[in-house]
């Protein structure tokens, strides 16, 4: 929030805060392949230590100038997220190990708790904003990061390599790469949809139109921070009853609708009704989807597997904001309403392609309690999914060893 308001209160143009936001983005794509291609084998805990310094150092130069070219070179670092929530090769990585260290817990239950634990840490980040909007503030980076490294070296082993990848050399992706793929090209929609109003952008863009102050802004950003919580507990819960896929998209839809409604919001009380209603239900998908891209893959294609599809997630959004910029002329509101309205296509495009694919050996349709019948299965004796069609074949030979 606080990059949103220094881009805002320091006087960059229009088209300088898009550049900003999209080097931003681009860079969390840019690292976020660098992690897929290469992260397994350099080590996931080192690749993870290795980004806190650079966020440290990222942060640090956002807190002290203003200069276009520096602060252009601290956003390809990709360190330095424009949400919460999901913060590029951080969240690859994490992804990643997360499954790892579950043993016989619930995957999705896991998800959840992980997205809460970030996204009240978030808001209670965003109340900083009510002391003090001083760039300074951004020296809190290097802080959080210091505290990332410290807490970073206690990470267990069990998150790295598993023996599935040490038996025989395998390229990141090799059974999965279709389904992989797909599921890119459909999260380079939404993500595209999602660029033209980060929340970095949110914040500018209420300063702009509404003449918000950083308290309200700060106020707003905790709320959402605290409805995006407890959103994810209630996914977990109904993605029990009725599935991944479904509670993916049956919150997504109507939190998309929402968010284009704000683009016609007469006032600020209006506009923030509508955000937070639309941060109610909208981050409902986020523990749901990334449990289901680690249920459709196999253990060694994991990072990868994460990696990819949330790199498709950033590769389409450094163009998003430049356009959002373009369309400000217009109107002020515009963002919102493109913004929702690609969203919803991603949302229908996921449903329609989707709803027959096999998560851990059964297959949704059939059993329509996705969660539950998903976790009757285990995945490594559940069979290896088709590149080309998605659904279930037998066994291979190294998921029977394993």
């Amino acid at each position: 929030m606080l990059i949103g308001v220094t881009l805002a209160e320091r006087g960059l143009s229009d088209r300088a805060v898009g550049i900003v936001l999209a080097s931003l983005l681009a860079g969390i794509a840019l690292v976020s392949v660098v992690i897929a291609r290469h992260g397994d084998r350099f080590g996931r805990r080192r690749c993870y230590r290795l980004l806190f310094v650079v966020m440290a150092l990222a942060g640090t130069v956002f807190a002290l100038t203003g200069w276009l070219p520096a602060l252009i070179i601290a956003g390809l670092t990709g360190t330095v997220s424009t949400d919460v929530v999901e913060s590029g090769p951080f969240t690859s990585l994490e992804q990643a190990m997360l499954p790892h260290a579950a043993g016989e817990h619930d995957p999705t239950r896991l998800f959840g708790t992980y997205n809460t634990v970030a996204t009240l840490a978030g808001s209670f980040g965003a109340l900083i904003a009510l002391v003090g909007s001083s760039p300074l503030w951004l020296l809190t980076y290097p802080v959080a990061a210091g505290a990332g490294l410290l807490a970073s070296a206690r990470i267990s082993t069990a998150v790295e390599l598993g023996h599935e990848l040490e038996e025989e050399p395998l390229p990141p992706l090799h059974r999965s790469r279709g389904i992989v793929m797909r599921l890119s090209a459909l999260f380079a929609l939404d993500s595209f949809g999602g660029g033209f109003v980060p929340q970095t952008f949110i914040a500018y863009l209420f300063v702009r139109k509404y003449d918000a102050s950083p308290q309200t802004l700060a106020v707003i950003f905790f709320a959402i921070g605290i409805l995006q919580a407890l959103s994810f507990q209630a996914a977990v819960r109904l993605a029990d009853r009725i599935g991944l896929l479904r509670t993916m998209v049956f919150t997504h839809l109507p939190s998309n609708l929402l968010l284009a409604a704000v683009a016609f919001a007469p006032n600020l009380a209006t506009a923030i009704v509508l955000l937070l209603g639309r941060f109610a239900l909208s981050q409902m998908d986020v523990p749901t989807r990334q449990a289901y891209v680690m249920a459709v893959v196999e253990p060694s294609e994991r990072t990868a597997a994460a990696a990819y599809t949330n790199t498709a997630r950033y590769v389409t959004r450094p163009i998003a904001p430049l356009i959002a910029g373009a369309t400000l002329r217009g109107a002020l509101g515009a963002p919102f309403f493109i913004a929702g309205t690609l969203k919803s296509l991603y949302d229908a495009g996921l449903y329609i392609l989707f709803r027959d694919v096999d998560v851990e050996g059964r297959r949704l349709s059939q059993t329509g309690t996705g969660g539950r019948a998903a976790r009757s299965s285990p995945r490594p004796n559940a069979g290896m999914l088709d590149e080309e069609s998605g659904r279930q074949t037998a066994p291979a030979e190294g998921a029977r060893r394993a």
